[in-house]
């Protein structure tokens, strides 16, 4: 039966044995799956990439999915890996991680990988085309990955590994933060509401109860509180407004109160907030020296800020992330749009002339780690891109990307009548954001434009 081959390289600019280590440490993997892509890790053996370790993945095909179990083979210190398929998709499935030295601080990555489709000749002229396009796509996103990632790493202050806590580790930002700063040589200890394991680097709160476990906290570089109540999980009633509320102030009262009573506090704090500080403000340019506005949300985010006093007094630097809407399918706003793009019956929601401030989630995730790593970022941080859209500027420019008729209108009563007082809020206020002080300190946004970041993140042809 023949083989087909795959290849991709690209050029890194660091030595080999750190192209490396990023690709073998915790978090690879899901640093590497494609946001487009519905991959879920069912079990994989402890210890890492190593000689006979296996991960069994669950992968999706099309209406339903298959076990995809493969076993690391060939482990070979600074130089590569090879991944086997033992069962799954494919008749047969070889892909080798290749790290070769190109010259004095650079090398290329390689990716190499032979497969045989079911079916023979059958099954090479029903998916081999697809199978061959999804590998470019899934490829170009990998190195493009790696390449960011190791290039950010590298050019962060800090010179050492940090210990850094993150609470929302699971949330929609948490999740892709967390394998960004592990593949990246740091330790996370999460904070969480369940009692951790014994090997389990994590620290137990209940902030409800206004319990959170101190001696977990000691000694930490950094600390990033993206814990709270998703504000679109439902319908605004008064009893889930008080939630979302308590969900974040008393929760980041209780963080910095604690922070501030230790021997040994963390040197920076990352809190998140919100644009929707700033309240409905139609056209006005917006910058962190804006006054915030008003309405149910403002009056939250400003709480929110100010719960975080106690451990500014302390000499924490705190920082209040201010993200606009975080772009990305696997959750949040996209996520929602996309089903009714995809068919073809997408618009603009109300008038399509509200300001919408957004960030994908890769400058989310960079956003924080900027802040993190620069001394010099303090207070409030717009973490939004640099090109605000209007909403049906993101309509169009959604449909373009899924090549789809993005016309059919949500007016404004229409989205009233669905959510209430939350399609105020979240639909038809408007914010046209600058993200000021990431400019000044020198943070490079990876996704600065809408249409490449959609690209980017739904792996559409175009860009990567």
């Amino acid at each position: 039966m023949k083989s087909e081959l795959f290849v991709r390289r690209t050029r890194i600019e660091a030595p080999a044995e750190e192209v490396y280590r990023w690709h073998v440490r915790p978090g690879a993997l899901e640093r590497l799956t494609p946001p487009w892509e519905r991959l879920e890790v069912l079990e994989r053996t402890p210890g890492g990439v190593r000689d006979g370790a296996r991960v069994v993945l669950w992968v999706p095909l099309g209406p339903a999915g298959v076990r995809w179990v493969a076993e690391h083979r060939d482990c070979r210190e600074g130089s590569g890996f090879a991944d086997v398929q033992l069962s799954g998709p494919f008749r047969r499935w070889v892909h080798e991680h290749r790290f070769e030295p190109a010259g004095p601080g650079a090398c290329d990555l390689e990716d190499r990988i032979e497969y045989e489709l079911p079916l023979g000749v059958l099954g090479r002229l029903a998916a081999g085309g697809a199978v061959r396009r999804r590998l470019e796509r899934l490829c170009a996103w990998r190195h493009a990955v790696a390449r960011d990632d190791i290039a950010r790493h590298r050019a962060a202050a800090a010179a050492r590994p940090l210990r850094i806590a993150v609470s929302g580790a699971g949330g929609l930002v948490g999740s892709a933060l967390v394998p960004f700063l592990t593949t990246g040589g740091h330790e996370v200890v999460r904070i969480v509401r369940r009692r951790p394991g014994a090997d389990e680097r994590a620290v137990f709160w209940k902030p409800t109860a206004g319990y959170l476990e101190p001696a977990g906290l000691e000694g930490l570089d950094a600390v990033v509180h993206l814990a709270g109540e998703n504000v679109a999980g439902q319908r605004w009633t008064d009893d889930f407004k008080e939630r979302i509320r308590q969900s974040r102030v008393w929760s980041t009262r209780l963080l910095c109160e604690t922070l501030a009573g230790l021997a040994r506090p963390p040197a920076v704090l990352v809190c998140a907030s919100a644009a929707g500080i700033y309240g409905d403000r139609g056209d006005e340019p917006l910058d962190e020296g804006s006054a915030p506005g008003s309405g149910f949300l403002a009056g939250v985010c400003r709480e929110w800020e100010e719960a975080a006093e106690a451990a500014a007094r302390a000499g924490v630097r705190v920082v209040h992330l201010r993200f606009g809407m975080v772009l990305t399918p696997r959750g949040g706003a996209l996520a929602r749009l996309l089903p009714a793009f995809r068919l073809g019956a997408g618009g603009p929601v109300g008038s399509g002339r509200q300001h919408v401030s957004w960030i994908g989630v890769e400058d989310a995730v960079g956003a924080i780690h900027h802040a993190i790593a620069e001394e010099a970022v303090r207070g409030p941080v717009n973490a939004v891109s640099p090109h605000p859209a209007t909403n049906r500027g993101l309509a169009r420019a959604l449909g373009r990307v899924l090549r789809r008729p993005a016309l059919l209108p949500l007016p404004a009563f229409a989205a009233r009548a669905l959510l209430g007082e939350m399609a105020d809020a979240l639909l038809l206020a408007s914010q046209r954001v600058r993200p000021a002080r990431l400019l000044e300190t020198v943070y490079h946004f990876r996704d600065p434009e809408l249409e490449g970041a959609l690209r980017r993140l739904l792996g559409r042809p175009g860009e990567v």
